[in-house]
């Protein structure tokens, strides 16, 4: 079995010896937002496999059912892409052209479900293993395995929706608008990975994350190329597979050739950077002060970071050297602090408020008929002065990797095996740069991210500082990063160019890839630890 837990342990570690599965990019159809996702060849791999295995592979679900959950699942966040992407979908797969007039036209067992895609896409801890029962006793009743493949299908596009808002892609059907991009992808092959602790071939994998962030202001800005004209992220996509032609034979040399062509695309902007690095004051003289005496004891380390913190802005420097110091500290936490840091930050989440507080706008007709209850939406999991706020969700209580992982592959085989490559790829991503800079070690703040995420929805990682989330992630981020889960059809692509804007698209592409699927894990592992209660 895969571990996600030696994976994670060893973060970032990549080896070389992991064969990439090369797409001919000219043979593929993508639509609009898979293109986006194409920024990252290695993730995309793992995404289309799953993808393709939840709707079109062996399952228990019929493909009607497939189609009509993901549209049903879509439409929770309100995402009318994806809702008409699957309408026309669900008619080529010889779909009942009636179930589209809406929620009132479909089966019964179909329209039981209903309550549990609502509970998951806002408040998923609320599902219990009576929803379970009540699905799989009647007359309609559905089998475990249907439950499984259902529950997958539903946090996917769930997760997927906050994908396709939180990069900014607006919703217009026909000539779908984006964000104005700054540097165009370059789709190849990327550098392998191998996970030599669990000696699987499954990718613990180098893409990108923050690399471009920090590195510009680290290189002098003489020495880095000229700023490029912005461009659409979608009409502009290269999908460039000349790295593939003609290195078919050679594995080494093409894995070589990718990574300097990614790290020639991703340095496109750095000009731009270092001229907003320049113009920031301040912080160099922090940075430069820091030296290795400052980390001999935990108390210096500290000192550091207060300092740090002390500036008005926090650039990618200033995100590296927190890192590092972060790195070096040696003290340990007692199991009490360690729960008195994640409370602090879940109760600060609570505090925190979307990045868009204006009144959500009316549900588009267009799918306002796959909608019931519109107003349950997320509600803060701890929040100050409530009653009855829910139990922490502990991962040493109910893991992935110990629990979920063999309960999904039980009951819907081989599914478990595509999601935890998926999982582990988007955590893992990493070219050890940072906007040019080599070997720079983002697990840390990569970590935060996925851990900040998780803890959103009320799930503890009992071995994780929580103090780092508030070194690492500063407020606006945060707040995109809640809304991007919680309410991501309030995401504007002003948001989107708003925050991390030292980093290159892919690189915020990736923050995103992390939010669909950290989110997505959530999910999975709610609905996943209430099916194993019902069956014991």
């Amino acid at each position: 079995m895969f571990s996600m837990v030696d994976c994670y342990a060893d973060m970032g570690q990549i080896g070389q010896d992991c064969p990439v599965r090369e797409y001919n990019m000219d043979d593929l159809e993508l639509d609009q937002v898979t293109k986006v996702i194409s920024y990252h060849p290695r993730f995309l791999d793992h995404f289309l496999k799953t993808q393709n295995f939840i709707m079109n592979g062996d399952g228990p679900l019929p493909y009607d059912y497939r189609y009509y959950l993901a549209i049903i699942a879509a439409a929770r966040h309100q995402c009318p892409y994806l809702v008409k992407m699957y309408e026309k979908e669900f008619i080529n797969q010889g779909g009942n052209p009636d179930w589209l007039n809406g929620l009132d036209f479909i089966p019964p067992k179909l329209r039981a479900i209903y309550e549990i895609n609502k509970i998951l896409a806002h408040r998923p801890w609320l599902l219990r293993k009576e929803h379970i029962e009540s699905l799989t006793r009647g007359k309609n009743s559905w089998s475990l395995s249907e439950v499984v493949h259902a529950m997958v299908l539903l946090s996917h596009f769930h997760s997927l929706s906050s994908f396709v808002f939180s990069c900014g892609l607006t919703q217009k059907l026909d000539g779908l608008s984006s964000p104005k991009l700054k540097t165009p992808p370059t789709v190849a092959a990327i550098t392998s990975g191998h996970n030599s602790v669990t000696g699987s071939s499954a990718v613990a994998d180098g893409n990108s994350l923050m690399h471009s962030a920090v590195a510009a202001g680290m290189a002098g800005a003489g020495s880095l190329p000229q700023y490029q004209p912005q461009k659409t992220v979608l009409s502009e996509i290269t999908l460039n597979n000349n790295n593939h032609t003609n290195n078919n034979n050679n594995n080494s040399s093409s894995n070589s050739i990718d990574h300097h062509n990614h790290q020639l695309y991703c340095n496109n902007n750095a000009q731009s950077i270092a001229e907003s690095l320049t113009n920031s004051g301040g912080v160099t003289g922090v940075v430069a002060a820091v030296t290795a005496a400052a980390f001999a004891s935990s108390a210096n380390a500290a000192a550091v970071l207060n300092k740090i913190n002390a500036q008005p802005s926090a650039t990618v420097e200033v995100l590296m050297e927190r890192m590092k110091v972060l790195s070096q500290k040696q003290d340990e936490c007692s199991e009490a602090e360690l729960s008195n840091r994640f409370k602090n930050v879940e109760m600060q989440t609570a505090e925190l408020p979307a990045a868009a507080t204006v009144t959500p706008a009316e549900i588009p007709p267009v799918i306002s008929h796959y909608i019931e209850d519109p107003n349950f939406q997320y509600q803060d999991f701890a929040r100050r002065g409530a009653e009855n706020i829910p139990n922490t969700f502990r991962i040493q209580d109910y893991s992935w990797d110990d629990h979920g992982y063999s309960l999904v592959n039980d009951l819907y085989e081989d599914v478990g095996t595509l999601l935890d490559q998926r999982f582990r790829c988007a955590y893992n991503l990493t070219y050890f740069t940072m906007g040019g800079v080599k070997n720079v070690d983002t697990s840390k703040f990569r970590r935060a991210i996925w851990n900040y995420i998780q803890c959103i929805y009320g799930i503890r990682h009992d071995d994780y500082d929580y103090g780092e989330v508030n070194q690492l992630l500063d407020r606006p981020l945060k707040m995109f990063i809640k809304t991007a889960c919680c309410f991501p059809e309030r995401i504007t692509t002003k948001d989107y160019d708003s925050i991390l804007v030292e980093l290159q698209d892919s690189e915020k592409v990736h923050v995103n890839l992390m939010v669909m699927e950290a989110r997505n894990q959530a999910e999975l592992l709610y609905a996943l630890r209430e099916i194993m209660r019902y069956r014991t």
